[in-house]
């Protein structure tokens, strides 16, 4: 499952700050800059975000992380493991079907 939205709703802990965008630029305040509120798209800071964010979700759901792969989580329902593994904005999910 690919993630669409992975980068663009995280909260950042760090204050970043970046140029006014082009064509969007306040008049008589050409120097100022903007303060980020959310993470965006590309900022170098947006993977780590997300994954502080999916990490506290899964192991809120009773998730433990492998400590071979740390984006690899396991739990066991129904007496069948569940498996998810994460690569950058996509996640895969499996389980035995009986």
């Amino acid at each position: 499952m690919d993630v669409k939205t992975t980068f663009l709703n995280c909260m950042i802990e760090e204050e970043v700050y970046i140029e006014q965008p082009q064509g969007l630029e306040v008049k008589g305040r050409v120097n100022h800059v903007c303060k980020l509120k959310k993470d965006i798209y590309g900022l170098k800071q947006a993977p780590r975000a997300w994954y502080g964010r999916i990490d506290s979700f899964l192991t809120s759901l009773g998730f433990t992380k492998s400590k071979v792969d740390p984006n690899l989580y396991l739990k066991v329902m129904d007496d069948e493991p569940v498996k998810i593994l994460m690569y950058v904005d996509d996640i895969f999910l499996t389980r035995n079907e009986k």
